[in-house]
């Protein structure tokens, strides 16, 4: 569960963490970096597409900046996995309402 979440910082179960993470069902994997920082490649998630979820919730930080190009949405989708991605406040909002009820990995940009 997400406790809170401000710019930059994150509590999960209690934790704090202050880069950006990936919510595993089982596990918390921080200090998660991408090969082009703001933009989400396929190559970024495929750790997250070998667990099988699901449902994929990918936080864009703050305001939004970080990009999930068209080709990485397919490649996620062509998995089966309902992908959601969105302001990273209301991605945590979004995994604190479905992590229960379905298989879930967030992966959450913390800042802008």
């Amino acid at each position: 569960m997400i406790d809170t979440y401000n710019f930059g910082k994150i509590v999960i179960d209690g934790t704090s963490f202050t880069s950006d993470v990936i919510i595993y069902p089982d596990r918390i994997e921080d200090q998660w970096w991408r090969k082009d920082g703001h933009v989400l490649l396929h190559t970024d998630v495929a750790s997250i597409v070998k667990e099988q979820p699901e449902v994929l919730i990918v936080g864009t930080g703050k305001y939004g900046v970080m990009k999930v190009p068209e080709q990485t949405r397919r490649y996620i989708e062509s998995k089966g996995i309902k992908l959601f991605a969105e302001p990273t406040e209301q991605a945590c909002a979004r995994y604190n309402q479905i992590a229960q009820k379905q298989r879930t990995i967030a992966a959450l940009h913390l800042t802008c």
